[in-house]
């Protein structure tokens, strides 16, 4: 059976990559698992492999927990699909969303085809380069939270503009009736500051 080894790199940190070896048969659910095994993400997450070109152009749309336009789309399953299927090239690509809720990118390339060695066990992890971001565990868990907290902000915000604009349309709009308000509000110490200029 062959193997395949698969070079995945974070896309915005270059630095960061682990490489798995795959036995060909393996499903694209696999993959995922063992990507998310190396990484300590959690695998539930809705994700999806595209079969790339060279210059990392998406394709064809492998899902994980596809949404329902996309399962009516007839979108192809992980769980379904092996690997072998999608393997026309010997550095074929693969571009990787992990998490349409906080979206993260990754680069998967086959890097080299090994015949299976006897006694080892498959998936294995071949080699682990740099520590991920601590950011994308950690962002699962604040986003009802987020959320929340960014509506309030906005209404807030809606009513202070609203005001802010109000007095400033008052202050810039009509002087004149600005100065007789302040006048009538402010009585003998704005005619005062009159009568001094």
């Amino acid at each position: 059976m062959a193997i395949y080894r698969f070079r995945v790199t974070f896309e915005d940190y270059e630095d960061v990559y682990r490489e798995i070896d795959m036995p060909s048969k393996s499903t694209f659910l696999d993959l995922h698992e063992e990507i998310h095994k190396s990484t300590g993400y959690a695998a539930e997450a809705s994700s999806s492999f595209y079969v790339s070109n060279d210059q990392w152009k998406k394709g064809t749309e492998i899902a994980f927990k596809p949404t329902q336009r996309k399962k009516e789309a007839e979108v192809l399953l992980m769980e379904n699909i092996r690997l072998s299927k999608f393997i026309d090239d010997p550095h074929q690509k693969f571009y990787y969303i992990y998490n349409f809720d906080r979206p993260y990118d990754f680069q998967v390339e086959l890097i080299k085809i090994l015949k299976e060695e006897a006694g080892k066990e498959y998936p294995a992890l071949f080699k682990t380069i740099g520590q991920v971001p601590k950011t994308m565990t950690a962002a699962n868990f604040p986003v009802s939270g987020a959320e929340d907290d960014d509506e309030d902000y906005v209404e807030e915000d809606d009513t202070q503009y609203g005001v802010d604009d109000d007095d400033e349309l008052d202050g810039f709009g009509s002087d004149g009736d600005d100065e007789d308000e302040e006048n009538g509000e402010e009585g003998e110490s704005s005619n005062g500051y009159e009568d001094e200029y």
